[in-house]
C-alpha cells in the first residue's frame, strides 16, 4: 500500500493542494448528505444507534476523491487502485461511481471564463453559440471487466469494435481540445451517434443551428 498523502500529489491527481482543499470542501458536504440517504434507505427509517458507531469506511471521502481523480486522469484500472489503496477492488468501483457523479453535478470549467460551467449538452451548444467556436465530439471506450455469468443484457457491454467488455463515454471539447463536457458511461456496444442523440444532440441543434460539430473517430483509453 502507497503513502495515501503522496497520492494525493499533484503529479496523480493534476490538482494543486489549493485547487484540491477547495474542491474537498466544496464535495464532502453533498456525498455525506448523500450517503446518509442511502443509509437512511437502507434502514428504512432513522439510525438506531448513536453518530459514529458502526463499521469505519475502508476509504475516507478525501481518498475516494483522491482514487477518482487517479482514475480519471491516468486511466488507472480499478484493480490497480485497489492494490495502491489497500483496499478491495469493489471498494474504489463504489467509491468512483460516488464522485464521479458529484463531479459531474459541477459541471465542466470553461477555460478562460472563471465562474462559467457547463453541465449540460444544451449549456455546451450555448457557449459554442456565443463564442463563435467549432466544438470537437469523440468518444472514448474503457475497457471493464466481464459481467457476471447469466446477467441480463451483458451483451450489450462488448464493444463491437474492441471486441471486449466496455463502457463509453461521450466527450466534446473546443478546437484546442480542451474539455467541455462528457456524458455519462454508457454500455460500450451503444453507437457514438445513439449515445450523442440519447443526449439529446439533435434538440441542440435545432436550437442553435449555426453552430459546428466535428465528429472524430472513436478512441479507447
Amino acid at each position: 500500500m502507497v503513502n495515501r498523502a503522496v497520492l494525493a500529489h499533484r503529479l496523480f491527481t493534476g490538482l494543486s493542494r489549493r485547487h484540491f482543499a477547495c474542491l474537498v470542501e466544496e464535495l464532502a458536504v453533498p456525498w455525506q448528505a448523500g450517503l446518509g440517504g442511502r443509509r437512511h434507505a437502507a434502514r428504512g427509517g432513522a439510525r438506531k444507534r448513536a453518530a459514529g458507531a458502526g463499521a469505519r469506511h475502508q476509504l475516507v471521502f478525501v481518498d475516494r476523491l483522491v482514487a477518482t481523480l487517479i482514475h480519471l486522469r491516468h486511466d488507472l484500472p480499478h484493480a490497480v487502485l485497489a492494490l495502491l489503496f489497500g483496499v478491495d477492488r469493489s471498494t474504489v468501483t463504489r467509491a468512483i461511481g460516488e464522485i464521479r457523479i458529484l463531479l459531474a453535478e459541477r459541471g465542466c470549467a470553461v477555460p478562460d471564463r472563471p465562474g462559467l460551467r457547463l453541465r449540460t449538452l444544451a449549456d455546451v451548444f450555448a457557449y459554442a453559440h456565443a463564442e463563435d467556436i467549432e466544438l470537437r465530439l469523440d468518444a472514448t471506450e474503457i475497457q471493464v471487466r466481464r459481467p457476471p455469468a447469466g446477467r441480463g443484457g451483458w451483451c450489450a457491454f462488448v464493444s463491437g469494435k474492441k471486441k471486449q467488455n466496455t463502457m463509453k463515454a461521450t466527450v466534446i471539447a473546443d478546437w484546442r481540445g480542451r474539455t467541455l463536457w462528457t456524458d455519462s458511461l454508457r454500455p460500450g456496444r451503444m453507437h457514438d451517434a445513439t449515445a450523442a442523440r440519447t443526449e439529446g444532440i439533435a434538440v441542440c441543434f435545432q436550437h442553435f443551428p449555426d453552430v459546428e460539430v466535428s465528429w472524430t473517430t472513436a478512441t479507447s483509453a
